[in-house]
């Protein structure tokens, strides 16, 4: 077979495995993996690649299915901090995406507090210092910038906001920016935004990269236990649940319009929690993929869109590069095999596209906010860099990071 054919032929059996597990048929599932083990290699091409660790997510569920197998499988390798900002980082220089998050993100937020003498950012991720160096440059570029620095930065790992901390004070004190830095210890599950340090009036900003989608875990988990008795079976997403609703999003009443059970969600709590704060601007950056549903649904999504994202590197990086392959094995391998083997509150991988996330920010009591053209520019050189097939596509106040025609992720402005 060509290498177009081989591909098409991959993902058929791929998807039959898939079909088999669910419907109890283990052993032919079984019988296909060992036969896709064949052909699959974390050193061949992109579809080799993705389907090594889809045919990887789909072994820990036949392995689920055994008898004699513990229910409780490990889906993840356990990393150092060093290794895991390591591999982050081979992310952030291989691909132009959390770049020109950065450089959208700190244009939207020098815009929102323009002529104010201090500004505060909320930091829902704060592993890399890298994006408020950035925008530290930024804002000196300004003819008023604040002289007062407040970043409030959350991460699970204690060691990793003193690194970015450390970073930080460094870069504010050789640029004469008055710096407090806040480190909050704590997951975005468990995160009390009631107990962050804001002030009341002071100019609030805040940055959620790649952070939101995780809280669908814990809505799906409780959605599933509320609506037992209405739908036996089926999970139903809180994407599926609003899908339902025929209302105006502009409506102010539409979250009494709401079942119980959706409106009460981890997720609409936050992003209440977050309105109340009452930012200048919010920036969200999430994947534009959908990896929900059921576990051929998933297995078909995760190929569309992580194919899309190896073969960004097919044509950009050598084949040869050591930390390629490592990120991939350990960052975008490990993200796959979540997305297909794990279950419930288990798997934290639940992208939603932005026509996902629009109603229910709006519902929060959000609203777009524009985002300038002198922002789009400056992210635009940053593609520039890494090849011809990379674009910034604005749609509806919003703009997608593609590959060729494929968005791959999204950026959008908020405001209250």
């Amino acid at each position: 077979m060509n290498g177009e054919d081989r591909d098409k032929y991959l993902a058929r059996i791929l998807k039959a495995c898939a079909k088999f597990i669910e419907s109890g048929s283990i052993m032919n599932a079984d019988t296909g993996l060992d036969y896709i083990a064949h052909i699959v290699s974390p050193y061949g091409d992109a579809m080799q690649r993705v389907a090594t660790y889809i045919s990887e997510g789909l072994a820990f569920q036949v392995l689920k299915n055994l008898r004699g197998v513990p229910k409780a499988v490990n889906l993840s390798k356990t990393m150092s901090t060093s290794e895991e900002q390591l591999v982050k980082k081979t992310f952030y220089d291989l691909y132009p995406f959390l770049k020109t998050a950065y450089v959208i993100t700190s244009h939207a937020i020098a815009e929102a507090i323009e002529g104010e003498e201090m500004i505060h950012i909320i930091d829902l991720c704060a592993s890399d210092a890298a994006q408020w160096i950035y925008l530290m440059h930024r804002l000196k570029e300004s003819q008023k910038s604040p002289s007062s620095l407040k970043i409030t930065g959350i991460h699970e790992k204690k060691e990793i906001l003193e690194e970015v901390a450390t970073q930080l004070r460094v870069e504010a004190k050789s640029l004469h920016f008055n710096l407090q830095f806040n480190a909050i210890v704590s997951t975005l599950e468990n995160l009390d935004l009631e107990e962050l340090p804001v002030e009341k009036g002071e100019p609030l900003a805040i940055s959620s990269l790649l952070q939101l989608h995780t809280l669908l875990a814990t809505d799906d988990a409780m959605v599933c236990i509320r609506s037992s008795q209405e739908e036996p079976m089926h999970q139903r997403t809180f994407a599926e649940m609003l899908g339902k609703q025929k209302t105006n999003p502009s409506s102010g009443s539409l979250l009494l319009q709401l079942p119980l059970c959706a409106t009460s969600t981890k997720m609409m709590h936050f992003l209440n929690g977050l309105w109340k704060l009452q930012p200048r601007v919010m920036v969200v950056t999430e994947q534009e993929s959908s990896v929900n549903g059921s576990l051929t649904e998933r297995v078909e999504k995760a190929l569309d869109f992580y194919g899309a994202l190896f073969n960004c590197l097919e044509s950009t990086v050598s084949t040869t590069v050591v930390e390629r392959i490592i990120m991939e094995r350990t960052l975008l391998g490990q993200e796959i095999k979540n997305i297909v083997a794990g279950e419930g509150v288990e798997r934290k991988e639940r992208h939603e596209k932005l026509e996902s996330w629009i109603p229910k920010l709006e519902m929060a009591g959000f609203e777009k906010r524009h985002i300038s053209h002198h922002g789009m520019m400056q992210a635009t050189k940053q593609l520039h860099g890494y090849g011809n097939g990379y674009k910034l596509c604005p749609e509806n106040n919003c703009l997608f990071v593609c590959w060729n025609d494929k968005p791959l992720f999204s950026v959008s402005a908020w405001t209250v």
